[in-house]
């Protein structure tokens, strides 16, 4: 297949570790121009300095993606100089998981602002674009916990996952004459997503389920896939987890 990923220039939202890391330095390898976005400068500094010493073409800007201005401020930063925006991924996501009854509000309110706001945002700034020039592709982090409901304590980041699945379902059918939608639905994958998981019981379980992770960069070779198709082809959803992963 001919490489349709050389010289995309492709926005990344939680890139400075995991996933977002992994997928930056895989589709950099195969020639796309890379912007980054997440809240960690340090780590996106050197991840893009990693990736210009191989060669490879990347940029990076401060974004908390619960802030709609800065989600913003990425995109427009990425077309300023590059010209064009050829794909976003929204990436950035946190599952903090715990049984319902703990009434970990604040928790309950992250997942909401980062897993979904984060990712409307997402939408929000790079679709005006894409509408514009009549091609792009939007290609949203989901989870199979957006298929099945992690149990026991992953309601509601479950419900954020869901609410990911749908609204991407969606986006598809308002857009999909011009513009690809891929839902990317990953399985335990090694990343610090189970970090943020404070809840002691909870954390064991998370902890013990990640035992049988996969590396971040099975992910990144699943998103490259997608972008890759010919322009008529769209890749809608990919299911991803370990061979011995039951749930």
């Amino acid at each position: 297949m001919e490489n349709n990923i050389i010289n995309k220039v492709i926005v990344i939202t939680g890139a400075s570790s995991g996933l977002g890391e992994a997928t930056a330095m895989h589709l950099a390898e195969r020639g796309a121009k890379v912007i980054l976005g997440a809240r960690r400068t340090d780590l996106l500094e050197n991840l893009v300095n990693n990736i210009s010493a191989m060669g490879g073409i990347a940029d990076f800007r401060q974004t908390d993606v619960t802030k709609k201005e800065e989600v913003q401020a990425l995109v427009d930063f990425a077309v300023n100089n590059y010209g064009k925006i050829d794909v976003i991924i929204n990436n950035a996501g946190i599952m903090p998981i715990a049984p319902i009854s703990e009434l970990r509000t604040d928790e309950w309110d992250s997942m909401i602002d980062i897993n979904i706001k984060g990712v409307l945002y997402g939408i929000a700034a790079a679709l005006p674009f894409f509408q514009k020039q009549k091609s792009g592709h939007i290609i949203n982090l989901g989870s199979v916990a957006g298929i099945k409901v992690f149990s026991p304590g992953g309601t509601v980041y479950s419900g954020t996952k869901f609410a990911v699945r749908a609204i991407s379902d969606g986006l598809r059918h308002e857009v999909g004459a011009d513009i690809r939608v891929t839902t990317i639905e990953p399985g335990a994958i090694e990343s610090e997503l189970k970090n943020s998981t404070k809840h002691e019981t909870s954390s064991v379980i998370v902890n013990e389920f990640y035992k049988q992770a996969i590396p971040a960069s099975s992910v990144a070779r699943a998103i490259a896939y997608a972008i890759e198709q010919p322009a008529d082809v769209d890749i809608n959803e990919i299911v991803i987890r370990p061979t011995v992963q039951e749930f």
